[in-house]
């Protein structure tokens, strides 16, 4: 009995120290994403879908899906505060092509996931930001070449969310909006750091280069088949990312997970099929999928 629990005590101070490693190597880039992503929530996304609204009377659709994407990217909603302000945005005129596209790269993509995901290094971030543009843009453009006379949303129902920052301090609202963040965040940041340690000490690295290195097609496949139960923060599969890239995961299949992840986590599908219905459900599906998987594949045959 002394044997087993003199074993448990060892495993335990190594899967300590490799989260001890981890948390050290990611705090800082967790702590500063949701910092800048307060700021952004509180002094400038009114800005942001001020600058979206204005878009209705812009004549380029080509235009009008770049910026709406941008604007996605750069909003710091998640998708139950994303739905509501598309519905208001719809009620006020907006392209449903639009719409997609800032629906999509939200989903994907925010200021404070862009910070988390420096953690990975430059390449790996570069990598997620143009592939999430690039799948929030084609999106919007197949909406617009499919569904051109047809609606593909239905937001009945869905008013706008309620403003949570509405202290007259603005420090203290700044405050008040990153506890919530923190709150928010920071129990899937600790999970992510202890499954981090968890696969260190416990899979071996040619386990890791079979999965998912080696460029090859099934690595992208399972890292796109991964990433659909696996992911349920952002914050939280950057330490997970980081150790399967230091164990040989390939670029590429690091790309499909960061785009299968978040598209299909279980509180953003719930949303979405709320506003879509069954049949228009399962086409955005077929779309993360494939995309994830092509662009997967590309990435590893460019980098």
């Amino acid at each position: 009995m002394s044997e087993f629990i003199g074993i448990l005590q060892r495993e335990f101070i190594y899967i300590f120290y490799y989260a001890e490693v981890q948390f050290r190597q990611i705090f800082v880039y967790w702590i500063f994403g949701m910092a800048i992503g307060s700021f952004i929530s509180v002094f400038a996304k009114n800005r942001i879908h001020e600058t979206f609204v204005r878009l209705k009377d812009s004549s380029s659709r080509l235009f009008g899906i770049i910026l709406a994407c941008i604007l996605g990217i750069a909003s710091p909603l998640c998708m139950y505060g994303t739905i509501p302000i598309a519905a208001s945005f719809h009620k006020q005129g907006m392209r449903q092509d639009w719409l997609a596209t800032f629906m999509m790269a939200s989903i994907l993509l925010n200021p404070q996931l862009i910070i988390y995901s420096a953690a990975l290094g430059m390449k790996v971030l570069a990598v997620r930001i143009i592939s999430c543009f690039v799948c929030g843009c084609s999106a919007g453009l197949l909406i617009h070449l499919f569904f051109k006379d047809k609606e593909f949303f239905d937001f009945k129902g869905f008013d706008a969310p309620k403003n949570k920052d509405t202290h007259p301090n603005l420090f203290i609202r700044y405050l008040q909006n990153f506890y919530r963040n923190i709150r928010t965040t920071g129990f899937w940041f600790l999970t992510g750091i202890l499954l981090s340690a968890v696969f260190q000490r416990y899979v071996p690295e040619e386990a890791m280069v079979t999965l998912f290195g080696n460029d090859q097609a099934w690595g992208v496949l399972m890292a796109a088949t991964i990433g659909v139960p696996l992911y349920a923060c952002g914050g939280g599969t950057i330490p997970i990312l980081a150790e399967w890239l230091r164990e040989g995961m390939s670029i590429g299949s690091a790309a499909a997970f960061m785009i299968t992840g978040p598209a299909t986590k279980i509180t953003n599908l719930g949303a979405l099929k709320i506003v879509t219905g069954w049949k228009h459900f399962l086409i955005y599906i077929a779309f993360i999928m494939l995309f994830s998987l092509f662009s997967g594949l590309l990435i590893n045959l460019l980098i």
